[in-house]
């Protein structure tokens, strides 16, 4: 099961869903539908953390919601 936070919005320019993952550095996906750009997203995710164990980079925890000051 994916834990970590995902940033979801609609953008214009691209007509299309973007998800972000802030605590996985320059993990991002985008969707036609809401649906889809989360699909996407965990995707993405998965590929994200096996390339990094693959490289021998570190995996952050997930820390879900992110608070901002």
């Amino acid at each position: 099961m994916i834990r970590y936070e995902m940033i979801i919005y609609w953008s214009d320019e691209d007509q299309a869903f973007i998800v972000e993952v802030p605590e996985l550095p320059g993990c991002m996906a985008d969707g036609q539908s809401y649906e889809e750009a989360v699909r996407n997203a965990e995707r993405v995710i998965e590929e994200w953390i096996e390339t990094a164990r693959e490289e021998g980079r570190p995996i952050p925890e997930p820390k879900g919601r992110l608070r901002y000051a």
